[in-house]
């Protein structure tokens, strides 16, 4: 059974990434690429749909009688042994299941500000640390290929381990045939195989096989490492060659010191800023620059419901906001790799634009759902593509255009393919922003004239205008420029008349509607109106009121109306949005309520797990988090939050866990 969401944690090649539960499971694997079907799926089932756990074997320990003989090979189905191992005598550990499951690591966390991975148990005969990490494929240039590197070391004592490798190709519904394959050494390494996949299995321990299962047990002493690796390949290629494990940790922790050497903020949140862009980092396909949501599906938003996404791929409003913390804590290459993925994404149809892509810029994602997983604690279904790719929702035109603005306003070198694109997207806008949308949320509802998506129209207006009238040599002839100052007015004064409730002194979600909405709490941080805006303080303070739990934390909106109908076309409920929750934290502070907006990102910061990690939502009767994991939606507003809070200067009377409040007054953001 998979372990709840933040007991996972992530590693990753900047291709792809591996959740890794406490109890030493990966439990989550697409190969090779983010968006490919995983050869893990446990995490969305049962061990039955694919594993990699390796653990204390004491954990489970039971007598069995000993296998007579042993074959020199494991061919899938057959009830093969393994030779007697003479530090291990006659003990036998039946497979980690969920009649005998595996113990939580006693300890855990990340290598310094890397994606390196340590897991430690005090075991029956001393404490053993294993170590996983995935080699950035940037490291060996383009013809690299993902691997997952264990490396089982003994810090105490004398400890019994065993590695138990359940594959499981696409989704968990396909057994491989696995088999050893000779090498000229004399030694061997084990293959399994299925259609155009192959998964090498390097390890120092002999393996043995039962129950369609990869098994190693072996003793680690301390002082002594024990290496294992897992490395794709497509199937018709020679096979790859077996990874040094050791130079393979030193390059990858080089490789995440370097890269988060050139972070430029230095403020009281550093190290909840740099695990936020070094998840990040992980979460960007580095050959084309894409950024996916998060590197899974359909964990679900309402456990036990139907609010199950798969997010494995770049949405564009996700990644342009994304690009804004990158550029502002220093990371100029991946936002220009990002632009350049962009211009191939949207090619020369922009009036097509579509709120998602694949990671390579694809277009078709389709939706389906795959009804042989039962789904993370029986939540159904399990989809794979993402229906609304199709949708409109006008506010990526204003996030794209936002994100190139800023683009330019920090000094990334021109493009005047970008420039020409952000011209095509306002001509576009102009004939369509009066149309309805399905908005920021992507309801499966109707459409309705949202009033974020009118905002994010203006903004798309508003930064072209600006960046033409900074350099009037680009302005398009014609009148344009003038006849887009008067689109500008048009928009902002057909929300502040259509989309607030004089009444009630707040915007509202919709056109003629009541319902608040989260995304309102944007309002002011894009510059539609200033925070002492009366209006902008009476949305504020009604979203406090009427879509805070308990707890002070923010739901998007509400999901039933006053008869208790779903008003999204979905089931059930869901948990805070945490990125909500971060832009009330935004909005208090730039209203003037700093400590109370300190207050609030500290309770924030308080619902990562112990490595930093963030979901998409939090379940306020749960306890819990909750969405697709790691998110980043959720750690992108956490780095905005903690940049804005830093430049609020003043003494900071929340604890951080760095020092003291008194050390850090008046301290500044670095960007």
């Amino acid at each position: 059974m998979a372990g709840r969401i933040e007991d996972y944690a992530l590693i990753g090649d900047m291709q792809t990434a591996a959740l890794v539960s406490r109890d030493g499971a990966v439990d989550w694997l697409c190969l090779p690429r983010f968006d490919s079907p995983a050869v893990f799926a446990g995490l969305l089932g049962t061990d039955e749909h694919g594993f990699w756990r390796i653990g204390p074997a004491e954990a489970v320990a039971t007598a069995l009688p000993h296998p007579a003989t042993a074959p020199a090979a494991e061919p899938a189905g057959s009830p093969a042994a393994r030779p007697r191992l003479a530090d291990t005598g006659d003990l036998r550990v039946p497979p980690p299941t969920a009649a005998a499951p595996a113990v939580p690591a006693d300890r855990r966390r990340y290598r310094g500000d890397s994606l390196i991975l340590e897991q430690e148990w005090d075991a029956q005969g001393g404490t053993v640390r294993v170590i996983d990490f995935m080699p950035p494929r940037p490291l060996a240039g383009k013809d690299a290929v993902p691997q997952v590197i264990r490396i089982v070391e003994g810090v105490a004592g004398t400890v019994r381990m065993r590695s138990a490798l359940r594959m499981r190709f696409s989704y968990g519904r396909v057994v491989p045939w696995v088999h050893r394959v000779e090498q000229p050494d004399g030694g061997h390494r084990t293959v399994a195989v299925a259609g155009p996949d192959s998964v090498w299995l390097d390890g120092e321990a002999d393996t043995y096989g039962r129950n369609l299962t990869t098994y190693a047990d072996f003793t680690v002493r301390a002082g002594e490492r024990i290496a294992f690796a897992l490395t794709w390949q497509a199937s018709h290629l020679e096979q790859p060659t077996p990874p040094d494990a050791e130079a393979l940790l030193d390059a990858t922790a080089d490789f995440w010191h370097e890269w988060v050497g050139q972070c430029t903020y230095q403020g009281p949140y550093r190290e909840a800023v740099v695990r936020s862009l070094i998840t990040l980092k992980g979460l960007t396909y580095a050959p084309t620059g894409g950024i996916v949501a998060a590197p899974t599906t359909s964990l679900p938003e309402d456990i036990g419901g139907e609010r199950n996404w798969d997010y494995r791929y770049t949405w564009l409003r996700d990644a342009a906001i994304t690009l804004s913390s990158l550029l502002r804590t220093g990371y100029r290459d991946e936002a220009k790799a990002w632009r350049e993925w962009l211009l191939r994404a949207v090619a020369g149809d922009p009036e097509n634009l579509q709120i998602m892509y694949g990671i390579a810029g694809e277009r078709e994602l389709t939706e389906s759902a795959l009804d042989w997983l039962p789904g993370y604690e029986g939540s159904q279904p399990v989809r794979v593509g993402n229906g609304a790719a199709g949708q409109l929702q006008l506010d990526v035109y204003g996030e794209v255009v936002e994100a190139l603005h800023l683009a330019h306003m920090t000094g990334l070198v021109r493009n005047d393919h970008a420039h020409h694109l952000q011209l095509r997207l306002i001509e576009y806008l102009e004939d369509h922003w009066t149309e309805p949308d399905e908005g920021i949320w992507e309801v499966r509802g109707p459409r309705r004239h949202f009033v974020h998506s009118k905002v994010m129209a203006w903004v798309a207006v508003d930064r072209t205008i600006k960046l033409l009238e900074q350099t009037p040599e680009d302005a398009p002839a014609g009148g344009q420029l003038e006849r887009w100052r008067e689109l500008r007015d048009t928009i902002h004064r057909d929300v502040c008349e259509k989309g607030y409730d004089p009444g009630r002194n707040t915007f509202t979600q919709y056109y003629g509607g009541k319902e608040l909405d989260a995304s309102l709490l944007l309002i002011p941080q894009v510059g539609f109106l200033p925070p002492d805006d009366k209006r902008v303080i009476g949305t504020i303070e009604a979203i406090q009121r009427e879509l805070s739990t308990e707890d002070g934390f923010v739901l998007r909106y509400p999901t039933h109306d006053e008869s208790g109908n779903n008003v999204d076309g979905l089931s059930g409920h869901e948990g805070a949005f945490l990125a909500c929750s971060f832009w009330l934290a935004d909005d208090l502070a730039m209203i003037g309520r700093v400590q109370e907006a300190r207050e609030l990102f500290d309770r924030l910061l308080s619902l990562r797990n112990d490595l930093g990690l963030l979901a998409e939502e939090w379940d306020p009767r749960l306890k819990r988090q909750v969405g697709n994991f790691p998110q980043a939606f959720s750690h992108v507003p956490l780095i905005d939050t903690a940049l804005r809070l830093t430049a609020c200067g003043g003494a900071y009377l929340s604890a951080q866990p760095d020092g003291t409040a008194a050390d850090r007054a008046g301290e500044q953001a670095t960007v």
